[in-house]
C-alpha cells in the first residue's frame, strides 16, 4: 500500500552489505519511502544489481557500489562514490557483517579477527567516514546488532562479543554525535531466515525449531520484519530516539 507522503523523500541512504538478506530488504524499504539508496556489496555484484533493479522498477533511485567495508581505503572510495552519485548523505545503515559459530577449543586468531574486523572495526570506520558527509541538519545511523549480544548462546563467544561491542558503540556514538543532530540506534534481530542462514543450514535446523519454541510469537523472523524497524529509526518518526537497541525477536529475550 503506498503512503500519500513518503517519509524519506529527498534523503540519501547508504546500506552496507545490501546485496541479499536483511540488507537487501532494508534497501528496498528505504527506497519505497522515497530515499535514494546506495546498495553496497562486497562480493555479490549480481545480488546488488538485482536489488537496484527492483528499486528502479518501482520508481525509486539506487546504485550498486562494491567495497569491502573492513578496509579503510575501500570505505573512503565507497563514500566518495556515494556523494558523486547523489550529492549528499543522510542515512547510514551499518548492516555488513559475518558470523561463525565455534566452540572455545576451536577459536583461532583468524576466527576472531575476521569477525571483529568487519563487525566492529569496519562499522566504526564506515561511520567515521560517513559522518563527514552528513549535513548541518544531521541524520540517522542504524547499526545491525543481534539478540546474541545479550542472549550469548553457547559456541558463539566471538560473534556475541562483536554484537555486544556494537550495542556499546551505538550508545557511545549517540552521545558523541547528538550535538550534530546525528541519531545512532541499533536493531537487534532474533533468528531471521535469509540466504545466509539457509546456506549455513540454520534455516531448517533443530536450532531453528528450538528458537521458535522459545519465541512468544511462535515463529522466526523474515527480512521485512527487520527492514520496517530500520526505516522507522531512519525516519523523522524517530526524531527523539537515539542510543537505543531495538530488539526485534518475536519476544525472545
Amino acid at each position: 500500500m503506498s503512503t500519500p507522503s513518503k517519509k524519506l523523500s529527498g534523503k540519501v541512504a547508504l546500506v552496507t552489505g545490501a546485496s541479499k538478506g536483511i540488507g537487501a530488504s532494508i534497501a528496498t524499504h528505504l527506497a519505497r519511502e522515497g530515499a535514494a539508496v546506495v546498495v553496497n556489496y562486497s562480493s555479490s555484484k549480481e545480488g546488488a544489481d538485482r536489488v537496484v533493479a527492483e528499486i528502479v522498477s518501482q520508481g525509486g533511485k539506487a546504485v550498486a557500489i562494491g567495497a569491502n567495508v573492513a578496509k579503510k581505503a575501500e570505505i573512503e572510495r565507497l563514500l566518495a562514490e556515494t556523494i558523486k552519485a547523489f550529492g549528499r548523505l543522510d542515512i547510514l545503515i551499518n548492516n555488513a557483517g559475518i558470523y561463525e559459530m565455534l566452540p572455545l577449543a576451536e577459536i583461532t586468531e583468524e576466527h576472531f579477527h575476521n569477525q571483529f574486523n568487519l563487525n566492529v572495526l569496519g562499522l566504526i570506520l564506515t561511520t567515521q567516514e560517513a559522518v563527514k558527509h552528513f549535513g548541518p541538519e544531521g541524520g540517522s545511523i542504524v547499526n545491525l546488532s543481534s539478540i546474541v549480544s545479550t542472549l550469548s548462546p553457547a559456541s558463539a563467544t566471538v560473534y556475541s562479543a562483536t554484537k555486544a561491542a556494537v550495542d556499546s558503540i551505538t550508545r557511545s556514538l549517540a552521545k558523541e554525535l547528538g550535538p550534530r543532530k546525528i541519531r545512532v540506534n541499533s536493531v537487534n534481530p532474533g533468528l531471521v531466515v535469509t540466504e545466509g542462514t539457509k546456506t549455513a543450514g540454520i534455516a531448517e535446523s533443530d536450532f531453528r525449531k528450538q528458537m521458535e519454541s522459545q519465541t512468544p510469537l511462535g515463529r522466526v523472523g523474515q527480512p521485512p520484519d527487520i527492514a520496517t524497524a530500520a526505516v522507522f529509526l531512519a525516519s523523522p518518526d524517530a526524531s527523539w530516539i537515539t542510543g537505543e537497541t531495538l530488539y526485534i525477536t518475536g519476544g525472545l529475550r
